[in-house]
Parts: structure tokens; sequence; C-alpha cells
């Protein structure tokens, strides 16, 4: 039997009784690592906010109060070398000031005087799980769903606690392939259950729905939004739901995308769809998440997709519902541009979607923090234009949550971005690192340096200069810039979006090509248009580049190509170094678990290097800089190459024949 699944018939059980009688240094604990002796001094009687700093604050008396006229989920913490105050007009505002200062002594930096006033950016900050009825995981790489098939109760609070001391209001509890069981009344149940744990820590639960549900769960003929017999049933549906759930958040859907149902099968648009659940919810105050992920099989270019599908529906749409965006136009790739919809919805709610899980990096074998990833995408698209935040979360019921250590500081990361979007990088890895593992500055120092620096490289030896797609074929793991498969669709292939040949490599997007650069504002569309001014980083999305096309530093395309996959190599290699200096500062079971993990990710990235440069090379016909390492192996024995795979959540040790 899987030893991972083998371990899931037994997880309810073991994780609690665990949780319950000893903390291992297993990575359960999260950020969440108090040393307390429960005995703090705390006046109000205000829930969680009272029970967490009662059990966990080891400083002078703490106040929690009550103020009017603060804003919503906002706090202050005031101190005046006598006692601490909390104040909040809200319990959830006192609850994410109580967690402050957690954070704060946690950090070791609480002083003697504090004057702290915060609010979030962002009324819905929302982890989205891709999680299914059985229990398995879309894109999961941690293990198998905390809320279906076996939950457990004191889990699943404990996922809460982690939410809430980094502001997340708000979970998706199923995939955006939605099954119409969501909404039958048994399983309605379960998600009452769900809600009435996450409560507490002021976290709203909402779902995502599949469209054809009238037809498949209430016997209808038709899902047409306009039919008043759908609206009636949904209606009805939405009544039931927040009668078991009075705070239910509302829905997310995915339509018409990747073949779910949706209003155009019927000759309606997004917005008419979406009104339609809108209305239905409007009276309970519940919002509808239209997710825009659309792209169709003959179009020349689907980065172009959702901005030609969204954009002329602009301002069509009700005022609870909100377009939900990815990040950039493709699809959660290493590295994109973002996408246009965010600069061209001038009269709709938008929120962005941002991928939690490494779906495309590195899945939970490879150490990449997220945050300056999503520093990019803030510098172009301004938090204070967007309505809410999404992301999709890395959440499964492997012991260490996320089937990385490392990869809970992503997790830790979307939450304080969600709440303050102008944090950097260093900050929150800061944070992180001081809290998750040891204050001490000698390790701290190194390893804030080696996480910041992890996503640049993770780039470079998977798809720099704007390359993206070049995964293999069944999975989003490893290197394939080669496959194909009978039938397939070409936008599902490598080469629809490299387009090698023997004058260059890239996607052409500028005006002389697919115009994708016109759906951007006229200063980024120039930038982007001329291959002069156009960012490196975004050399191949934009541009077709000629090999021998001079770079900024003088090198060739090519050459400078060859030289980003060995820094690549060379950046993996440099953090499996660090890490191995920092066994003095960490317990030996995580850094023996983290070790193997950069292990894993050090070899990977000469297969990356190895498989996209000598097939690259077959195009260019130039030989590989002497100054640059070689490929470890030949092109015909990376074509033979298959990831091994027994258990997709954690695809094992890359690749084998």
């Amino acid at each position: 039997m899987n030893k991972n699944l083998a371990f899931r018939r037994f997880f309810p059980l073991f994780f609690c009784l665990f949780f319950v009688t000893a903390y291992a240094e297993d990575g359960s604990r999260l950020w969440l690592r108090y040393e307390s002796d429960g005995q703090a001094n705390i006046s109000g009687t205000f829930g969680v906010a009272r029970d967490e700093l009662q059990t966990n604050w080891n400083g002078g008396p703490v106040v929690l109060k009550r103020q009017k006229g603060m804003p919503k989920d906002g706090y202050k913490i005031v101190s005046d070398g006598e006692q601490i105050r909390i104040s909040a007009s809200t319990d959830a505002g006192l609850l994410y000031g109580a967690y402050h200062l957690l954070r704060l002594q946690g950090m070791g930096n609480v002083g003697k005087s504090l004057n702290i006033e915060e609010s979030p950016m962002y009324e819905w900050r929302i982890l989205d799980h891709w999680d299914n009825p059985d229990g398995t995981i879309e894109r999961g790489f941690a293990g198998h769903s905390i809320f279906w098939e076996n939950p457990c109760e004191f889990v699943i609070r404990q996922y809460a606690r982690a939410n809430a001391s980094v502001g997340i209001n708000g979970a998706v509890l199923n995939n955006v392939n939605a099954k119409p069981q969501t909404l039958d009344s048994d399983n309605l149940k379960q998600v009452q259950w769900i809600a009435d744990i996450l409560r507490p820590y002021g976290i709203r639960v909402y779902l995502s729905v599949n469209f054809a549900s009238p037809i498949r769960l209430g016997g209808l003929t038709t899902a047409d939004p306009l039919d008043k017999d759908v609206a009636g049933w949904w209606k009805q549906k939405v009544d039931e739901i927040y009668r078991l759930i009075p705070d239910f958040g509302g829905f997310l859907v995915k339509a018409n995308s990747e073949g779910e149902p949706g209003p155009c099968d019927y000759g309606r648009t997004h917005a008419e769809g979406a009104n339609m659940l809108a209305r239905a919810l409007k009276p309970h105050k519940g919002i509808v998440m239209w997710r825009t992920f659309v792209y169709a099989p003959n179009d020349p270019d689907r980065a172009k997709q959702a901005y030609k599908e969204f954009q002329p529906l602009d301002g069509q749409f009700l005022d609870n519902v909100i377009l939900q965006v990815k990040n950039g136009p493709i699809d959660f790739q290493p590295r994109e541009p973002y996408s246009p919809l965010f600069t061209s919805l001038k009269s709709t709610l938008v929120m962005a979607e941002l991928q939690v899980t490494q779906e495309y990096l590195g899945a939970a074998n490879h150490l990449t923090f997220l945050a300056p990833m999503w520093q990019e995408f803030f510098s172009l698209v301004k938090p204070a234009s967007l309505k809410a935040i999404a992301g999709v979360a890395n959440v499964g019921d492997n012991i260490n949550w996320c089937g990385h250590h490392f990869a809970q500081a992503n997790w830790y990361t979307f939450g304080r971005l969600a709440w303050n979007p102008n944090l950097t990088a260093e900050t929150i890895a800061r944070e992180w690192l001081a809290q998750t593992f040891t204050t001490d500055k000698r390790f701290v120092n190194p390893m804030t340096d080696m996480m910041v620096s992890s996503y640049e490289t993770v780039v470079s030896y998977m798809m720099p200069l704007g390359l993206h797609h070049q995964f293999a074929g069944g999975h989003h793991y490893g290197p394939e810039p080669w496959y194909t498969a009978p039938g397939i669709r070409s936008d599902w292939t490598p080469a629809y979006y490299h387009r090698a040949d023997s004058l260059g490599l890239g996607f052409d997007r500028s005006s002389r090509g697919t115009d994708a650069v016109s759906q951007y504002p006229d200063e980024l569309r120039d930038q982007y248009d001329d291959i002069r001014t156009c960012p490196e980083k975004y050399l191949t999305w934009f541009h077709h580049v000629p090999w021998d096309y001079r770079m900024h530093n003088g090198r060739t395309f090519w050459d400078e190509l060859c030289h980003k996959y060995d820094e690549g190599v060379h950046g993996a290699r440099r953090m499996l170094a660090i890490w191995d200096s920092m066994m003095p500062y960490v317990d030996k079971e995580r850094f023996a678990e983290v070790q193997r993990k950069l292990r894993i990710q050090a070899r990977d990235s000469e297969w990356w290097r190895d498989a996209c440069l000598l097939y690259f090379q077959t195009f260019s016909k130039r030989p590989i800089p002497q100054d640059v390492e070689h490929p470890v192996h030949n092109l015909d024995e990376m074509m033979k190459f298959r990831i091994h795979i027994t258990n997709y959540e954690n695809p094992e040790c890359g690749y084998s024949k």
C-alpha cells in the first residue's frame, strides 16, 4: 500500500491525538510556536482573542477593548509601560490585534512602548481550496483535504488559527471544478459544521458551484440564467444555505472554461450568468467571485483570451459580483506580465487570484519563496485598485501542512500581503523565519537572503527571459520543451509558447505579431512592443528573439540564455550549501527533511538546464559558452526520461527511465 494513503486512513485520529499529546519538531505548529506558562493577565471578554492571549502571551497585563468608529477588522495596540491595550470595533479586529502582539513576541520585538494602528487593504482575503468531495486535492502537493473525508475538528481549528494569525478571513472549501453534489443537502450539513468551527476565528466559508447544478441536482432541463425556473432554483438553494449558515460568504464560479458549464452554453454572457447568481445572494449580503480564466483552442494567442471575453462586459456586472483574475494572462507561470484585465476594467469590481500552491514552481519539492513574485505583480497593478484577493491554497493533511517546511512561508506570505501588500519580501521572510525556527541572527540573516533570492533562482533554471509553459505532458513538474501528442491541443504543448526555429526563440506578441501588447496601457504597450525597451525578464514573452540579438550586457541572446540557466543551477546548489551551514540552529528533524528537498531541487535544476539548453541548441546551432557549465546529459537520453510519480501530491525525485 502507498505509505501516504495508508497514513491518510489513520490521519484524523493520529493528527488529533498527536496535537493534544505532544509537539515534535515536524512543522505541525507552523509559525504558531508559542511557549507560555498560560498565566497571562487578560482583561476583557472577547472570545478567541482573550483565549489566545491567556494561553500564549508572556508579557504584562493586556486589556481588550471595544472602540466604535474604527475601520472594519482594524485595531490599535498601545502600551504605557504598565499595560497593553488592544482596541477594535469588532471581535475580529481584537483577534487580529492579539495575533499581532503574539507575532511581535515570537520575533522578540515587544518593546516597552507600543503605538500600532493597522487595518487591512482588502475586505475579502480568501483562500481557495481545490479540494474534491473524495478528499483529493487538484494541484495539491501536501496530501488530502482537511475538510472532506474524515475531517478532524481539531485540525480544522488549527487551520483557522493559522489563517486568523495572518488576517485571512475567508475559505472556499472546494475545487473550482465543482461537482453538483456540492450543493446537496447532506453536503451542506458538513459545510455548516466546518463554518461553525471557523466562525470564531473571523473566517467565513464560500463554495465553488457548478453552473449546471439546476439540471444535475435540481432536475431542470436547462441552466439558462435568463430562465425564471433556473433563477428560482438558485434562489431556493441560496435561501437553504443561509438558513444553515447565516454568515455564508457566497459563490466562486468557474464557467465556460476547460469544459465547465456556463451561461455561454445558452448564448448568454458571463455578466448575465454572474448577475443571476448575484441576485439570489444579494438579500443575504453574499458575493459572487466569477473567474476570468477562459481560453479557446482556436485563438492564435491564448494570452489575449480573458481580455477579449471580459473587457467588453465592463460595467455590466452587479455590485456584488467580483471578477477574479489570475495574476498573469496564461496560468500561474513562474513569471508572467500581469493580466491586462487589471488595468482595462474600469467599472467592474476586480480581485487578484494568486497561487500559493506551487503548481508550476516545483510542487512540494522546490523551495520557492513567492513574495518577490507577488511584489512584482503589485508594482504594476496598484493594490488599491483591487477589491479583494484570493490565493489558491497549498494546505493538505500532511503533518507539516504544506509538504515542504518552507512552503508554509508562502501560506504565511499570502495572508500578510492580503492584509498589507506594501510589505517587503525581506520583512515577511524575517517574520516567518523568526517565528518558525529561531530569532538568532546567524540563522535569520543568511536564510532571509536565501529565501528572497530563491524565486529568481527557480525562474532562471526553469524558464528565464520570458519563457513559459515548457512542462512535460501529464504534469507541471519537469521540463519537456519538445512535448507533443497525437490529437492534443496546440496550446497545451510547449512549442506553442517557445516557437523555437533557426531564427530565434519566443512568442511574438508585439504589434507585428498577435498584438497582445495593445491590451496594456499606452506606456507599457510602447515599452513592451519595442524589443530594445522590453524588460528582458519578459523578452521571449513578447518577442521572437533572434539568437544573435545583443542583450543589454553585450552578450548574444543565446549566450545569455545559457548563462541564465547556469546561474539557476548554481543558485540551487548555493541554497543547499547555505542550508547545510544552518545545522547548528535547526532541529535535526526539520533540518534533514529540508536538506533532502534541497538536494532534489539542486538535481532538478540540472535536469531543467540540460533538457532546455540541449533542445534549444538544435535550433540555435550555437555552442554553449565556455564559461558556462555544460550539460551532464545527452539530449537523446533526456528525451527518454520520464518523471516517476507514485503519488502526484509529492512528485518523487525528478526523473527515471
